[in-house]
């Protein structure tokens, strides 16, 4: 396959790196990390590796870029502080739970809060969720409070996890807890997900609310969690503040980097946002163990670059990644292109995993291993569907208060109601066909049944294709909400039928 032009990524101002002992200038961002989060081990098997954030962090320090931020030791969330989201007895559990004591509990218990090999009980699980927590909260602080202009966080970024129980390996959701402390000082918060894996966590929490946009740049189909249709809007007040960009399989840089600064480029002229969030998940760039999408290291990194160009408080955080080598050097270089450093593609011998890195370079080129399914004409209705429900917005969101997490389902359909009374003739047009289109995806949940027992491995409810792995091999299972949202999609078929071109 012939290789793809390589996209560039630093600009004529970016400066390089003085060497040790040169006085610096120093940035006026802020570092995150703590020594002993990466030593927690979710099992041997499984694909996520904290350890991964120990090789990034030594690269951090090998390129000398220490001496032009603040580093800041994370610190541990106390048990208040993460039930400011998460309900009360999943905190209890997390805190108290070992895998010892796991042998002991009900299978319902387990199954309640989504525990198997997908999210598997370590040792010291309480610690790594305090931890990796900790710079997301703290550092929505340094924001609020004008004490850094950008915040970095690698350990976080943690998006799937849900208010009462774990998904797609992440137990505390780190994201809204630091969403929920920005929202106390700024009007509108802006999150932006370029995680492979559809930032669903996020997107339920403030789905019904118009002072948090999520935007979410994803792989779509049979895909985990399988959700993010471009369809998938928010609802109530939160309606046309939820972006969802599906796309397909092994897109490029170029396609990429250009509908997602067109995008952005719209949500930031709409909404206008006081402070920004992005998930930086490096699990979208070529060769990644779960990965299907086909970024270089510069087509991830130009996304990073470019929301630091909106000039808007900067919390930037980690997430998925399966590949250990590719991960470190992604969030190395977005670490340098954050302090506008130009970084030199040997990997400095200092570091302590240098022999760990073969090729040594930060910026291999990275072998796509199938075609872009994305075609141009798909990608445009994406671009002119998005751009469309961006319109949608009508001047400055409201800045009420609002019970952003636990709203009832009957004020959102009040709500729903009342906005369609309000709407005009061409807006209703536009409400009936997403309405119609999501009366196809609504499943109600089955009644609860005891769960069959299956042979070790033998879940058929752990079907590879899921997580795009190949045919035979096992996935971790899926939690209820993913299952449900994956029924929204077995009758494709009929969504077919409306005949509504580019839209997934």
């Amino acid at each position: 396959m012939a290789s793809e032009r390589p996209i560039s990524l630093f600009d004529d101002d970016d400066q390089e790196i003085e060497p040790d002992g040169v006085d610096v200038v120093k940035r006026n961002v802020a570092y995150y990390f703590h020594p002993d989060v990466g030593h927690f081990h979710y099992g041997q098997l499984h694909p996520m590796k904290p350890q991964r954030l120990v090789v990034c962090n030594d690269l951090v320090v090998s390129y000398e870029m220490a001496k032009y931020m603040t580093i800041v030791e994370s610190p541990k969330l106390e048990a208040e502080d993460i039930a400011v989201f998460h309900s009360q007895d999943y905190v209890n559990f997390l805190q108290t739970v070992t895998p010892k004591l796991a042998l002991t509990m009900p299978d319902e218990v387990l199954r309640k809060f989504n525990i198997g090999e997908d999210c598997p009980l370590f040792a010291g699980i309480w610690d790594y969720c305090t931890l990796y927590s900790g710079g997301s909260v703290e550092g929505a602080r340094r924001l609020n409070h004008g004490m850094n202009d950008t915040v970095i966080n690698w350990p976080g970024g943690l998006h799937h996890a849900k208010r009462s129980e774990a998904s797609g390996f992440c137990y505390v959701n780190d994201i809204v807890l630091g969403i929920l402390e920005l929202l106390k000082y700024h009007k509108r918060v802006l999150y932006i997900d370029i995680d492979i894996h559809h930032g669903d966590g996020v997107q339920e929490a403030f789905n019904n609310s118009d002072r948090v946009m999520t935007v979410s740049f994803h792989r779509f189909g049979n895909y985990f969690p399988g959700s993010g249709s471009i369809m998938d809007k928010g609802v109530g007040p939160g309606k046309y503040f939820a972006i969802n960009v599906p796309l397909m399989a092994a897109i490029r840089d170029e396609p990429y980097v250009k509908l997602f600064e067109s995008i952005i480029s719209s949500v930031d002229e709409n909404f206008n946002p006081e402070a920004i969030v992005l998930q930086c998940g490096s699990d979208s760039l070529c060769e990644d163990r779960l990965g299907q999408f086909a970024l270089s290291f510069n087509g991830h990194a130009r996304a990073v670059k470019y929301v630091k160009s909106l000039g808007k408080p900067l919390m930037v955080l980690g997430g998925g990644g399966y590949t250990l080598r590719n991960v470190a050097r992604c969030w190395a270089l977005e670490t340098g292109v954050i302090l506008g450093l130009r970084m030199g593609d040997e990997i400095p011998g200092t570091s302590l995993y240098s022999h760990y890195f073969t090729p040594r370079l930060l910026r291999p080129n990275l072998l796509p291993k199938m075609a872009d399914a994305n075609s141009a004409a798909y990608l445009q209705s994406i671009e002119q569907e998005t751009l469309e429900c961006l319109r949608m917005i009508r001047g400055a969101p409201s800045v009420q208060m609002q019970n952003i997490v636990g709203i009832r389902l009957d004020e959102i359909e009040q709500i729903e109601e009342n906005e369609r009374e309000s709407q005009s003739t061409i807006e209703r047009e536009v409400y009936k066909v997403s309405e119609k289109m999501e009366e196809e995806c609504i499943v109600q949940e089955r009644l609860k049944s005891p769960v069959a027992a299956f042979p070790p491995g033998q879940d058929p409810r752990r079907i590879g294709q899921y997580w795009g792995y190949e045919g035979s091999e096992l996935a971790p299972p899926r939690s209820r909400s993913d299952i449900i949202e994956e029924e929204k999609y077995e009758d494709q078929d009929r969504r077919k039928n409306l005949n509504i071109p580019g839209i997934p």
